[in-house]
């Protein structure tokens, strides 16, 4: 609301209000135990809303918020057996059914003016154009970009708190923030930038990253549960993330490889499988 108005609230209130909606709807339909009170739907619904621009049109939560609950997860067997985050899932498909409206980041502010509010241009994007961004901004979060992704500072606020209440532990968001930092100073000297702070922090920082690590590749349901796993994941997050980032044709890549990763985690679980005690010896 801070950088982007009363609008940013408004679509993160109306994201979550269609995925508990079509939640209730689908359940009541085909005669199911009614799980609203979970809070999963409402999950759902608040990072989807923070994946949006705050530029979008009312309708696109909103379609959003039924493909995420009805596609991703309620026709998958619901919470559980969904095989990608379906917040993610729906990001994706709006970003590919409507171009438009989900990379437009022109907007008309709140209480504190955004920079570059006239071309609504990214960091990510400034920075893939050879430009240099005012890191102090990004941190912050008065730059350009989704609803949720801009404060490096309160998605950190956030993570200490899941991390306080043991909600999330640091295997995968530090794997994956770490594995992409080292793939990206690899990635610098290897094409001769030299180590540049402003360029490495740039892409740690700005776009998506941050919010994915820490909200949105720690989902139960779609993350390892054996401990290597985990650190493979991130691994495999770190990577995938970079080489779309850096060799693709998009500045962003963290919706895609979280999707991608999601779809290995059987894979992953199977190869890091603990050998069980007294089992796998020589006969």
């Amino acid at each position: 609301v801070c950088f982007f108005g009363w609008k940013a609230l408004l679509l993160v209130c109306l994201s979550v209000a269609t995925c508990v909606a079509t939640e209730g709807i689908y359940e009541t339909l085909m005669h199911k135990p009614l799980t609203i009170r979970d809070g999963s739907a409402v999950i759902t619904g608040l990072l989807l809303g923070l994946n949006l621009p705050a530029s979008a049109p009312w309708w696109i939560p909103v379609i959003g918020g039924v493909f995420a609950i009805l596609i991703v997860k309620q026709l998958f067997g619901g919470l559980g057996q969904n095989i990608m985050n379906p917040a993610l899932a729906a990001r994706c498909f709006l970003l590919l059914s409507f171009t438009g409206q989900m990379t437009n980041f022109s907007a008309d502010g709140g209480l504190v003016k955004l920079v570059d509010t006239v071309s609504g241009a990214t960091p990510l994007a400034a920075v893939k154009a050879g430009e240099k961004v005012d890191l102090l901004s990004l941190f912050l979060g008065n730059t350009q970009g989704t609803i949720g992704e801009t404060s490096a500072l309160a998605i950190l606020i956030g993570a200490v708190i899941l991390l306080a209440f043991k909600i999330i532990d640091l295997k995968v968001p530090l794997t994956y923030i770490g594995s992409f930092a080292v793939f990206v100073i690899f990635y610098m000297l290897g094409t001769g930038k030299g180590f540049d702070v402003n360029y490495l922090f740039s892409h740690i920082f700005g776009g998506g990253l941050m919010l994915g690590a820490w909200f949105m590749a720690t989902d139960y349901v779609t993350t390892p549960i054996t401990p290597k796993g985990q650190l493979v994941y991130g691994c495999c997050l770190g990577i995938v993330t970079a080489v779309f980032r850096l060799f693709g044709g998009s500045a962003e890549g963290v919706s895609y490889a979280i999707i991608f990763c999601n779809l290995l985690v059987p894979l992953i679980e199977k190869v890091t499988k603990p050998v069980a005690f007294g089992k796998g010896g020589k006969k």
